[in-house]
């Protein structure tokens, strides 16, 4: 039987896991950055390598040829667009070189911005709020990419206040990935520091079960926003997306038209790995959108970019540090501009 395990709202003041600015000796908190120097920070790695290339290139010619372009594979390449994304985006800039010419470095980087926003533009397509509330969204991927601690982030950045919910939106969180060890109490700690309840079951115990409480719960209690964590991992590949599909259509009884956003989760430093599990769990899952946790410790960036073109999906959101409101809204062109600035 599934249960909540928090009857308020708000954690006590004496709960050890406090966050970090509640506690009498917690260091001053900085002042919060705009999305641009968060994003910007974040890609610094990856943006470091493409502008070094950019520069090499700049400085072998007056005039950026078709030769030259060549060399900028490799660093598309380095940054894990991908082999069929660079070749479109290369094409692309090949045939302005011939038809309009590139005259410097600047130019070459204006036209790559240009064409890297193009493909992101193309997949970033607004998200289809239900009329009526919960909003279920189902969080899936891997083990180790961050799905239990992206759970709780996106709890706590759904309740912070917005122009268009003032006070915030209220969120449950559901504990359904009961096969790896932990799991549950590791999202117990993430529902404490996001002050929201968690519904869960006991280890082994049945994922439906645990969502079917959720969804009902979440209906009795008018709950805004529905997360749920979902096993990354059971004996076979296939046992893993036939207990997916049974979640999906357990959602789907009970709250018509629902999981509303399956987003799967993706450590941006596996890269191109990264991309072989978005095929796997496209097809499966029914996935909507990418969540790309650790782009802060990631020289990939890039995949982002291979990810809209090959899957034809939109990141929704980016992972950038540790701390609990380290996770952000993915914009296409805040990220072109701090991937080229």
């Amino acid at each position: 039987m599934a249960f909540s395990i928090f009857g308020k709202r708000e954690p006590k003041t004496t709960d050890p896991v406090q966050p970090e600015a509640q506690r009498p000796d917690a260091p001053k908190t900085e002042q919060p950055r705009g999305l641009f120097d968060r994003m910007k920070q974040a890609v610094t790695r990856t943006r470091e390598s493409l502008n070094q290339s950019l520069s090499s290139i700049a400085a072998l010619t007056r005039e950026i040829d078709v030769a030259s372009l060549d060399d900028l594979e490799l660093a598309l390449l380095a940054s894990d667009i991908g082999s069929n994304t660079t070749n479109d985006i290369l094409t692309r800039l090949r045939d302005r070189a011939l038809n309009q010419g590139i005259s410097d470095g600047a130019q070459l980087k204006t036209l790559l911005k240009s064409e890297i926003l193009r493909i992101l533009n193309s997949v970033d397509k607004p998200v289809a709020h239900p009329a009526a509330p919960p909003e279920v969204i189902m969080l899936v991927g891997v083990n180790g990419t961050g799905k239990t601690t992206t759970s709780g982030k996106l709890a706590a950045l759904y309740r912070r206040p917005t122009p268009t919910h003032p006070d915030g939106r209220s969120v449950l969180l559901c504990a359904a990935d009961t096969f790896r060890a932990a799991a549950i109490e590791q999202l117990e700690v993430w529902a404490q520091r996001s002050s929201v309840d968690l519904i869960k079951t006991r280890q082994g115990g049945d994922p439906s079960a645990a969502l079917f409480d959720a969804l009902t719960a979440a209906k009795a209690r008018s709950i805004s926003v529905l997360l749920v964590d979902t096993a990354g991992r059971l004996h076979t590949k296939s046992d893993l997306m036939k207990e997916l599909d049974k979640m999906r259509r357990t959602a789907e009884r009970l709250v018509p038209g629902s999981p509303h956003q399956t987003l799967l989760v993706i450590d941006a430093t596996t890269g191109q790995n990264g991309l072989q599990q978005a095929r796997l769990f496209t097809e499966a899952a029914h996935v909507t959108g990418i969540v790309l946790t650790k782009l802060d410790g990631s020289a990939k960036g890039g995949i982002v970019v291979a990810i809209a073109h090959e899957l034809g999906l939109p990141v929704r959101f980016v992972g950038i540090g540790e701390k609990l409101e380290d996770l952000i809204p993915f914009d296409p062109t805040t990220f072109t501009d701090s991937l080229l600035d």
